[in-house]
């Protein structure tokens, strides 16, 4: 009996199931649609120019797009992190860069560039509202009230639950959002990669997503057991950090005797663990979003250490 085996997965990076299924133009045509409330129906009107080479590997935006004068730089997002608007500012420079490179940027005639725009479509496991504004100046150490430089960027919660009425508008968006959430659920019960081939089966057979994971059924499937496996990786990082902190905070406290010693022990450790990773050079907006605090008193409790 002839065995078969799955056509094996080259790519110069890992890519996401979001990228994949709007490298479609058509789909990525009607996507634009549902978030700008335009009608445009010839999806040859876009022009595609994400970041996708080698030498934007570590700068690579999930998808960028031209039309309508517009450019519209979407992203798509399973742990939410207050840096984004701060990559994007790269992404853009990237874009523009390369638009106007054979541009003369010191003569007297403007040169003209498309307006951007920001989206993120976010289904990470914690909760988030519906929609949520994102500002490039919550990043400055200084605050002012009308920054030289501002990125706005739109977040958008797709989980399931939220947005309806998007994805309403966008069928492949709601069928992404469903068949992310079926991964998931399988996920809690058996082993990811038969939870993958579970929810691929039925999506197919439900017409969810149907020709897409038809068409690239192998890819889809490593890519989604990829995706899901770095997500569980962050998270279970993030609780293991916290968990430790919690159960030396505890003992020390104990060790005092009081409930201020409980409280000193817990905090204690709590620097302990921002000086381990800032003294590797991680930004107080990361250290933040790993040990789920807030940027302020991480900013807080480094002053209070260098005294």
């Amino acid at each position: 009996m002839k065995q078969t085996t799955e056509p094996p997965v080259n790519r110069l990076y890992k890519s996401r199931i979001f990228a994949m299924l709007y490298q479609d133009k058509k789909e990525l045509l009607d996507l634009y649609n549902a978030i700008s409330g335009k009608h445009y129906e010839d999806p040859e009107l876009l022009e595609i120019n994400t970041l996708e080479n080698a030498i934007y590997m570590t700068m690579r935006n999930d998808l960028s797009f031209l039309i309508d004068f517009r450019l519209s730089l979407y992203e798509h997002q399973s742990t939410y992190s207050p840096n984004l608007p701060l990559r994007d500012l790269f992404y853009i420079s990237d874009l523009y860069s390369g638009m106007v490179k054979d541009e003369n940027l010191y003569g007297i005639k403007l040169v003209q560039i498309p307006a951007p725009q920001f989206v993120i479509f976010y289904n990470g496991m914690k909760e988030m509202p519906d929609r949520t504004v994102l500002r490039l100046s919550d990043a400055y150490s200084v605050k002012e009230e009308n920054p030289a430089l501002e990125l706005t960027a739109v977040m958008l919660n797709i989980n399931r639950g939220h947005n309806e009425k998007l994805k309403g508008l966008c069928k492949s968006l709601k069928d992404y959002s469903e068949y992310t959430a079926r991964v998931r659920e399988y996920a809690d019960t058996m082993p990811i990669s038969e939870a993958v081939e579970q929810a691929i089966c039925e999506c197919i057979q439900e017409g969810i997503l149907a020709e897409f994971l038809k068409q690239n059924r192998a890819e889809a499937k490593q890519v989604s057991i990829y995706e899901y496996d770095e997500e569980k990786h962050m998270r279970q990082e993030r609780e293991a950090s916290w968990e430790d902190g919690w159960a030396a905070g505890i003992c020390e406290g104990e060790e005092r005797g009081r409930e201020e010693g409980r409280e000193e022990g817990k905090l204690d450790l709590l620097k302990d663990l921002i000086q381990k990773k800032f003294s590797k050079g991680k930004s107080t907006a990361a250290i933040a979003e790993e040990l789920e605090i807030e940027e302020a008193l991480v900013l807080k409790l480094i002053q209070e250490m260098k005294k």
